[in-house]
Parts: structure tokens; C-alpha cells; sequence
């Protein structure tokens, strides 16, 4: 996924055969050993590139071009995504999009609509929007986006400017009807579940039953993200075991209890099929997102190793599972959602294998069993919760730039809420909501939220709840990484020092931070002043500029603007010394206005530029349709700009968007 170029699919099946090759005569001559170890790791790795080409070209769409005004566009609702900053999100299968030919039709498109214009899956709808390709990353080195959405298929991203009308289309195929039945029954589900609960706790409930976060407030999920805890909004391996394991510890509970069949049937093996069936019946309820897909595969071969009578929590369960993720889904180790899971199981079932059994007494009394078993549970909560945040750190310190201080004390006090209250009684009310009898379930998983909730506010409250920590060299991530399996994988001693390996990503000195970011259509732009990160227009592009200053440790200040620019609708000027103006119109300023743009050092327009300022840089159009986002570092008179676009490489997702340079 790190290539620069495209490698041809020839190219790819050729190098994974001769590294097979290679490891097999490696293997053959040296019978076993460090050679043939280290040529099967990295048969392995090339073999890995060439599964990733293979599902790069099987996922291949249309991608639209960049309409410059918007378009009539129709389809069918396949889903409703999680809403975005600017309102509701609808996933569409197009059967029209402006002038395209049927050929150039995207697989699937994505459009925000305001939230009280959200339709359900399965309509047949028509909008105008302002359409385009998904966005590149918002800073050079960011995350990219335009490559997730390469994989989901999603080959257009836009905003409606009309509403939304019901429309008639002919029958779409059976494949895609069967999908949107599926959705559509959850999306019902969810609305009887935040009808019945109400939207505070529904909203949440409904995100954890079926995947839908449409009614979750924002300021909910703020203060999710501040303690911590916002991995449980997302579907994911917590809740997948808590489902899975609750189905099995029930079945085998209650087949246990009927002795004529536990005397006929193996209770255990038993219950692991009733706990397969329930991961694959919630996979289907979630609408089996990312997450979601990987944590059933990690929870199915679990259970499949109590089937085959193998441990079904070990490091050699665990690295089947990952594998079986890679070969099918080989983009997922881009993911942090994948780095971050994986490595918190590894540090867990590592955990697990490290700590000695303790002793189970026979004949003790209660009232010493009692506390014996709370103290064990205590101390297991704690080194569970402070190992899963120690492997999952450098990935949240890279990736998105945020340290919930207080993290551990809230995961410790929700860990029991979640596990024993909110997903058993959200599952059974769940499956009984359709009949009418989930009322009672759900409103115990309701007061579960309610606490949850109530325990996010009260810890993203508190004094320095969230830290904000930029980003290190790309390096270090891989290099902590390894420090975590060194960890995780060694016997004995030796293991810990993996320490400081897994310490790079927070220890390591971070770069210097850019004086001035520029976004990927020039649109938008940010001044560096101190540790802080000063928008000309605090309004435009605010995720885009979000995620650059969080990438880069500054604090987002947008009522600073106005001592640094002078704004109106078309231009800002900047006051006294100001490092940058900014020109927002995509027809070219006369010679007055560039005159007065051209006082600063730096000149940002979003049109094509009338010319050069004398002693200043200029940056048009043109510039950033082919660099994409700039950073500048100033150096002395001059300046030092990165531009995202050469470190994304020539590959399929970058390809529509940005011509040959």
C-alpha cells in the first residue's frame, strides 16, 4: 500500500512465485533454520503485495471528475452512513449522474443531506448535489481518505444543494435489492429502538445494535472521544465477544441444566456453534462494517478452535484470525481501527499466557471466596485495561493525535456496565423489540447508557482530559510496533526490550511544525503562530483543518483569525506583517485586488493566478491540482513547501483526481 507506482499484475504474480520459490529452496537445503525462517517471512510479505494487488484491481470502479457546478443525480439509498459534521450521510447506488455514460457510473456514492432529509434504504431518490472524487489527505502524510473509499467502492463524495424527492426507478438487480432489504431492516430496527428508548440513550443503543450512529448528538460523541471510550460506539471486537460469549455461556448453562441432554450431546461444542451463529446473526444486524467484519473473524475462529478441541484464546489462534483478514480484506493493515485491535489482543492473550494460574480452593467458606474473587477481578480489570491501552497508545498518538488522560478510570468503571448490563440487555431486547417485547430489556441497557454516558461527561469534564500530541515520523509507528510484538511474542527476560521500541512513538523528539498549511483545492488556509494554528476563514474546510493541527500538536484557535485577517466573501488580506493572504474565488482577482494581495509574503488563490508578486510566493490552481494540501516552512527570505500529493504515489485512488505532473 506504500508503493509510489502502480506495480502491472504480471509484475506482482511473477515476484510472489519466485519468493516462494526462493523460500522452498532455501527450506530444502538448509533444512529449516534462520535462512529458511527469514526467506519465509518474506515469501510472505511479497506473497501479502500480491494479494494486495489482486484486490486492489477486484475492487476497481468509476470514479467521478470534479463537477465545477451541481448535478442531477439518481439511485436508490443503499444505506445511511454515519453523519458527518454538516448533517445525515446517504450511501447511493447511481443510476444517473449528470452526462455520464452507464460505463462511467461509480459503484456507489456518498451524500450529505440535512438530517431531517435522511430517507431509508431501498428508496428510489433524486437530488442535485455538488459532486466530486473523495478528498485526498488533508496535510502531506495524512490520512488518506480517497484510498478507503477506493476499497468501499465509493468512487464520489458531494453535498446536496436541493432536497431530496422520492422518484420511480425501474427494479435494480437482485443482489442489490437483497443488500437494501438487509439495511433496511436495520435501519427500522434502530428507529423502534430510539423510539422506544428515546434519542439520548437510542441513539447510542441503536449504534451498538445496528451499526446506524444517526442519532448520537455530538456532543455526545466529544465526550466519548475525551475519556476514552468512544471505541464503544463503534462495532468491534468488545462487542462481538460480549455478544458471542454471552451466547455461549448461556447456551452451555443452559444445556448443563438439562441433564438428560448434557448427557447426550457435547455442551461445549454445542454452545460454540450457538455462539457462531450469534456473531454472524449480529455481523448481518451491524450492516458488517470494517470493524465488525474483523472482530467476527477473530470471534469465529475461537470458536471454530473449541470445534477442532483447540485453545480457543491463544497467539496461534489470534495469528489465523489476522491472517484470514489479510488475504481477504489485505488494505485492513492500513487501518488503524486493525492495528490498534490486533495489537491490544496480542497484548492481552500475551497478558493471559504470562500471568500464573491462581489456585482454586475446594472446601473454602464463602465469605473468603467472596473477596478472593472480587480482589482477582479487580486486579484482571485493571491489568486488562492498562495493557490494552499501553499496546493501543502509539497507534491513537500517531493516527489521531489525542491522549484521553483519564482513560483507563473510565473504561474500569463502564468494563462491567458494558459486559454485564448494556450488551446482554441490548442483544435480548434487541432480538425481541420486532415482537413488541424488548421494552423491558431495552430499558435496562437504557439506564446502562445513561450511566455510561454520564461517566464520559464527567471524566471529558475534568482538567486536562484530552491531550493533544503531534504526530512522530512515519518510522516510529512500525518501529513501536515491533517493540509491542517483541513484547508480546519473546519467553523470558529478553522480551523487555521491546520497552523502549514500543516507546518511540511517544519518546521520539517530533518535527518542526509548518508556518503555514495550505488545503488541497486552495480553498482554505492556516497561519503558525506559537502552538497555535490561526484559520483565515475558521469556517472552511474545518475537518480538513482539524486533523492537520492535531497532526501537528497546535491548538486550533479560529477567534484569533481576525487579528491576523481582514475577510470579506472574496479575499483576505493579511494585517500589518501577515505572512498570507488568500484569494476564495475561482474566477482571477483584477489588477487592484492582486495588488493588494500581493502586500503579503505569500499568496493563496483558488483561481488560475493574473501573474507573479513581486518578492512573494504565489500559489494558483494549478499548484494544487497537482501538489494537492502544502505545508511552508519559512527559510529565511524563502520558503521550503511539502505538497501531499507526491507522497501518495501514482496509484488508482489518486489517479482520477489529480493530472500527470
Amino acid at each position: 500500500m506504500a508503493l509510489p507506482v502502480e506495480p502491472p499484475v504480471w509484475l506482482a504474480l511473477l515476484a510472489g512465485l519466485l519468493a516462494v520459490g526462493v523460500a522452498f529452496v532455501v527450506g530444502r537445503l538448509t533444512q529449516g533454520g534462520v535462512a529458511a525462517l527469514l526467506a519465509g517471512l518474506l515469501a510472505l510479505a511479497v506473497a501479502g503485495g500480491v494479494v494486495g494487488k489482486l484486490r486492489t484491481e477486484s475492487v476497481r470502479a468509476p470514479v467521478v471528475p470534479d463537477f465545477a457546478a451541481p448535478v442531477l443525480v439518481q439511485g436508490f439509498v443503499v444505506d445511511v452512513a454515519s453523519p458527518g459534521s454538516s448533517g445525515g450521510r446517504l450511501l447511493i447506488a447511481p443510476t444517473l449522474i449528470a452526462d455520464l455514460d452507464h460505463a462511467e457510473l461509480p459503484h456507489r456514492i456518498r451524500i450529505t443531506v440535512d438530517r431531517e432529509a435522511v430517507v431509508g434504504p431501498g428508496s428510489a431518490i433524486r437530488v442535485r448535489a455538488g459532486l466530486g472524487p473523495p478528498p485526498p489527505p488533508a496535510s502531506p502524510g495524512a490520512y488518506d481518505f480517497a484510498r478507503d473509499a477506493w476499497f468501499d467502492r465509493v468512487g464520489g463524495v458531494g453535498f446536496a444543494v436541493t432536497e431530496v424527492q422520492p422518484i420511480a426507478l425501474a427494479e435494480p438487480p437482485m443482489r442489490l435489492r437483497l443488500a437494501m432489504a438487509v439495511n433496511a431492516m436495520r435501519w427500522s430496527l434502530a428507529r423502534r429502538i430510539v423510539s422506544t428508548m428515546g434519542e439520548r440513550s437510542g441513539g447510542i443503543a441503536a449504534a451498538m445494535v445496528t451499526g446506524h450512529e444517526h442519532w448520537i448528538a455530538p456532543e455526545q460523541t466529544d465526550a466519548m472521544r475525551a475519556s476514552g471510550l468512544a471505541h464503544i460506539l463503534s462495532i468491534s471486537g468488545l462487542h462481538m465477544a460480549i455478544v458471542g460469549g454471552f451466547a455461549f455461556a448461556a447456551a452451555r448453562l443452559l444445556i448443563a441444566a438439562w441433564p438428560w441432554l448434557a448427557l447426550r450431546i457435547d455442551g461445549k461444542k454445542t454452545a460454540a456453534l450457538l455462539g457462531l451463529a450469534a456473531v454472524g446473526t449480529y455481523l448481518i444486524v451491524s450492516g458488517a462494517p470494517s470493524p465488525a467484519v474483523r472482530a467476527a473473524i477473530t470471534a469465529g475462529v475461537a470458536f471454530l478452535a473449541i470445534l477442532a478441541d483447540r485453545r480457543a484464546i491463544s497467539l496461534d489462534a489470534l495469528a489465523v484470525a489476522a491472517m484470514v483478514i489479510l488475504l481477504l480484506y489485505p488494505e485492513a493493515a492500513t487501518e488503524p481501527g486493525f492495528q490498534m485491535s490486533f495489537a491490544a489482543t496480542a497484548a492481552l492473550v500475551a497478558l493471559v499466557e504470562a500471568l500464573p494460574r491462581p489456585v482454586r480452593e475446594i472446601e473454602a467458606p464463602w465469605w473468603i471466596r467472596f473477596p478472593q474473587a472480587a480482589g482477582t477481578w479487580i486486579v484482571a480489570s485493571v491489568a486488562i485495561s492498562l495493557v490494552a491501552g499501553l499496546a493501543t497508545g502509539p497507534f491513537a498518538m500517531h493516527h489521531f493525535n489525542r491522549v484521553a488522560s483519564y482513560g483507563l478510570i473510565a473504561n474500569l468503571l463502564v468494563a462491567p456496565i458494558s459486559s454485564f448490563l448494556m450488551m446482554p440487555f441490548l442483544a435480548i431486547g434487541a432480538a425481541l423489540e420486532p415482537l413488541g417485547l424488548g421494552g423491558p430489556f431495552l430499558a435496562v441497557a437504557g439506564w446502562s447508557i445513561d450511566m455510561m454516558t454520564a461517566i464520559a461527561e464527567r471524566t471529558a469534564g475534568a482538567p486536562g482530559a484530552t491531550v493533544t500530541v503531534a504526530s512522530g515520523p512515519d518510522w516510529t509507528l512500525p518501529v513501536a510496533f515491533l517493540g509491542i510484538l517483541i513484547l508480546c511474542l519473546w519467553r523470558g527476560r529478553l522480551r523487555w526490550l521491546g520497552v523502549p521500541l514500543a516507546l518511540a512513538v511517544a519518546l521520539w523528539p517530533r518535527p518542526e511544525a509548518p508556518d503555514l498549511w495550505i488545503s488541497s483545492d486552495g480553498s482554505a488556509l492556516a497561519v503558525r503562530r506559537a502552538e497555535q494554528a490561526i484559520p483565515a476563514r475558521p469556517d472552511s474546510r474545518r475537518f480538513a483543518l482539524e486533523v492537520w493541527s492535531r497532526r501537528r500538536g497546535l491548538t486550533l484557535d479560529p477567534a484569533a483569525s481576525q487579528d491576523l485577517f481582514d475577510c470579506n466573501r472574496r479575499r483576505c488580506l493579511a494585517i500589518g506583517e501577515g505572512a498570507a493572504a488568500h484569494w476564495n474565488q475561482r474566477r482571477a482577482p483584477d489588477a487592484e485586488a492582486f495588488a493588494e494581495l500581493c502586500r503579503a509574503r505569500v499568496v493563496v488563490l483558488r483561481s488560475p493566478a493574473p501573474g507573479p508578486c513581486p518578492g512573494g510566493l504565489v500559489l494558483d490552481a494549478e499548484d494544487f491540482e497537482v501538489g494537492g494540501a502544502a505545508e511552508l516552512y519559512r527559510r529565511g527570505d524563502g520558503w521550503r513547501i511539502v505538497w501531499a500529493e507526491p507522497l501518495r504515489g501514482r496509484r488508482p485512488w489518486t489517479e482520477p483526481a489529480r493530472p500527470e505532473a
